[in-house]
């Protein structure tokens, strides 16, 4: 029996763990404002908040879109929908925005942003305006223009941001939230969810990849939802060694302290993967085993030279690089009842520099045309150790052995590059698709591989260095 609150109502439904839950809301709560728009997590129509008691029994509350969320996954949580925001008889300070702003027309959208600005509000992050525009990265508006919405968030910014704590009591007292929420925490404790006692079935964690391709055969057939399993989840170091659980989000690397000290870019690389829906649902393991030649994580993590620790039915393990763990199109080293456990990577050290570069039509949203990356060492300007990716100019996500291998023990110079280049087009081989012909998926390649370069060592080289040399 699936148990969680939605808004305030305790729900106990023996639906099937697989549907959506963006239906189970629509269909069988008739909470119509969570809207049908894309179903497939881009346009943010659908945006409500899951809220899980943590360990030290604290509410912590994100945004998701729940078009490809499996309805299992809400087990044991809060799902907030747009009807849960609201006030008696007065707009919440998100709904006043919106419309002091002008900020909405049709009014299709305006449920999607609402909730997103209310779960900014709920968020750990930063109260600014930078933040508040990553909160709507997710939602599409497709009648208003985008500045009215941005006019919204900042008024929402200026009521939060001289206040160092927003406990559920002083959002409760300025109108973000409703009343109800205080009681959420001790609610949730005596529902005292167990474990869903789950089939044999697809294994499912988070669900973007398998919900946008394959939403009405899961939601018809057993699902083995895993997004909870404890033992997948973590971000640890030791011994200059990171250790991520499969489980893990982009959220997760993203809020990770210590990742960001040792890698100052991290948050700008990972802006370029998806939208904050997006990235608080999406797990690396879904990400790797989904094989997509263009995937963003899988890209990040080729290059950072991962292996990865794999688990099956028996808890027997078996380590394996990355690099090898891709055979062709869509198929990979993984046998039936085997899962992905870990993907442990070195941590740069003070002599190597990592970069990720992406080429798309939308910054937050899209599958990306070209995606590289790259990890180098470098001593007095001489190449120890290099590891370079790049996705969507093969079958599978490409480490370039070949490159690499050309690139190490070589000094730093344009000359270097420029061989280097002519080694990466003779181990990519596009394809022409919707995303671009091959000849432009080719010089995307080259542009990105010269990108790491001025990016990382920008007083040693410039586009127009290459270019010159072309």
């Amino acid at each position: 029996m699936i148990t969680f609150i939605l808004n305030n109502k305790t729900i106990k439904t023996p639906e099937h763990a697989g549907m959506t839950l963006l239906d189970f809301v629509r269909y069988q709560q008739r909470l119509t404002g969570t809207k049908i728009g894309c179903r497939e997590g881009d346009c943010g129509a659908c945006t409500v908040l899951v809220g899980t008691l943590n360990e030290r029994g604290v509410m912590e509350y994100q945004t998701i879109t729940s078009c490809i969320s499996p309805l299992g996954n809400a087990h044991g949580k809060h799902i907030v929908t747009v009807e849960g925001t609201n006030l008696k008889d007065k707009l919440t300070t998100s709904q006043e925005a919106m419309k002091a702003n002008y900020a909405t027309q049709c009014g299709f959208c305006t449920p999607g942003f609402v909730v997103s600005l209310t779960g900014f509000a709920l968020s750990n992050s930063e109260k600014n305006y930078s933040n508040a525009l990553d909160a709507i990265s997710g939602n599409i508006c497709r009648c208003t223009g985008y500045k009215a919405i941005e006019k919204a968030a900042l008024q929402v910014v200026e009521k939060l941001e001289n206040q160092e704590v927003h406990s559920f009591g002083w959002l409760i007292d300025h109108g973000f939230i409703p009343e109800y929420f205080k009681s959420i925490p001790q609610r949730l404790l005596d529902i005292k969810a167990k474990e869903l006692n789950q089939p044999k079935g697809k294994f499912v964690s988070g669900g973007t990849d398998l919900y946008v391709q394959q939403a009405d055969d899961l939601a018809d057939n057993d699902v083995h939802l895993i997004a909870e399993k404890g033992y997948l989840k973590g971000i640890s170091i030791n011994d200059a060694i990171c250790t991520i659980g499969t489980n893990a989000t982009v959220t997760d690397l993203w809020n990770h302290t210590e990742l960001n000290s040792l890698l100052p870019n991290l948050r700008k690389h990972l802006k370029l993967v998806s939208s904050e829906q997006i990235r608080n649902m999406a797990s690396f393991g879904g990400n790797l085993v989904n094989a997509s030649p263009i995937g963003d994580m899988t890209i990040f993590f080729l290059a950072l030279n991962s292996e990865l620790t794999i688990i099956d039915e028996h808890e027997n393990e078996r380590t394996l690089a990355l690099k090898n763990f891709y055979q062709d199109y869509k198929k990979f080293d993984l046998n039936d009842g085997e899962l992905l456990k870990e993907i442990r990577f070195n941590i740069p050290s003070n002599q190597s520099y990592f970069n990720f570069e992406k080429v798309c039509k939308r910054t937050h949203l899209d599958i990306a045309s070209v995606n590289s990356a790259i990890h180098i060492a470098v001593n007095d300007d001489h190449i120890s150790e290099v590891h370079v990716s790049i996705g969507g100019v093969s079958a599978i996500p490409k480490y370039l052995h070949e490159t690499s291998k050309f690139l190490r023990r070589k000094d730093l110079t344009v000359e270097i590059i420029m061989q280097a280049n002519e080694i990466l087009q003779s181990e990519i081989s596009p394809i022409s698709d919707v995303r671009g012909t091959s000849d432009y998926k080719r010089l995307l390649a080259r542009q990105l591989f010269f990108a790491h370069f001025t990016t990382l060592f920008p007083k040693q080289f410039t586009l127009n260095d290459f270019v010159q040399h072309a």
